[in-house]
């Protein structure tokens, strides 16, 4: 039990001290929402002149912080849900597994703010335009594709959310996803896919992508379970969906258009977003 006690003065005393570390830094954006409860916010903006975006971040110390627990939080910002509000919790997580044991508020503080200036620039950037693939229907379930040029991460993430806030797609079973961007100055891709619960099939799709060598594109295909597994052939509609998309975008031949061509060597495809 003194062990315990030993242990929770140490916590407590780095509590304080990075309390007032971090009052000091950061002035009046820092609260005290309540001191005996080791209750505190941060007000957060992309820009102290001309801020676009604003988030609280409350923070509760629990006792045995930092030595064994983390901070329990929550982001306060009327315009943060979804996929976005996921994959910031998911980066403040990974901060604090990679530094367990340590004081991590100031990470969390700046990697929050480094995300507000990442979305304040995405605001600044046009939605690209959505387009979408027919549909194929096997033993009731429907697979339909959606494609929109991208050049950048930022563009991949509106385009989500876009998508999301169509309820229809929002209920798909899965929505598998992946996208290729040319990067001009390395002469490399920035690609990554998602298989949404449909195991491998988001690695798949990115495999045909870098097979048709297509580029600055991110293919959505959305499947819509009818009850009946299909086994491998959910695989082949995944695939001939986005390929459909492609193709009637533009981006890539149709098969018969490939046969013709014959041995003629085919260029990559890409669309400038406009």
């Amino acid at each position: 039990m003194a062990n315990i006690n030993v242990e929770n003065a140490e916590d407590l005393q780095s509590q304080i001290e990075e309390v007032e570390a971090l009052s000091s830094i950061y002035g009046d954006e820092w609260c005290v929402i309540d001191e005996a409860a080791r209750i505190f916010c941060i007000k957060i903006t992309d820009d102290i002149d001309h801020p676009k975006l604003k988030a609280c971040l409350q923070i509760i110390l629990p006792p045995d912080y930092p030595s064994t627990a983390p901070p329990v939080y929550q982001i306060n910002a009327a315009w943060l849900r979804g996929l976005d509000r996921m994959a910031l919790s998911n980066s403040l997580e990974e901060l604090y597994v990679e530094n367990a044991g340590e004081s991590i508020l100031y990470l969390w503080v700046e990697k929050v703010r480094e995300f507000l200036l990442e979305k304040a620039r995405c605001k600044d950037i046009k939605l690209p335009s959505i387009k979408h693939g027919g549909t194929i229907t096997d033993r009731r379930s429907t697979f339909q594709s959606h494609l929109a040029p991208v050049v950048t991460p930022g563009q991949v993430r509106m385009v989500l959310d876009k998508l999301y806030e169509n309820k229809k797609i929002a209920s798909a079973t899965h929505n598998i996803y992946a996208y290729r961007i040319y990067c001009e100055d390395k002469q490399s891709f920035l690609q990554d896919c998602e298989d949404d619960g449909e195991t491998a099939a988001g690695g798949r799709l990115l495999h045909l992508l870098q097979i048709l060598d297509v580029r600055n594109v991110l293919v959505v295909v959305s499947r819509w379970y009818g009850g009946i597994q299909l086994g491998p052939d959910r695989f082949k509609h995944i695939n001939n969906s986005a390929r459909n998309v492609l193709v009637q975008e533009g981006y890539t031949f149709s098969l018969d258009e490939a046969s013709k061509a014959g041995g003629k060597s085919k260029k990559s495809k890409s669309k400038k977003i406009k």
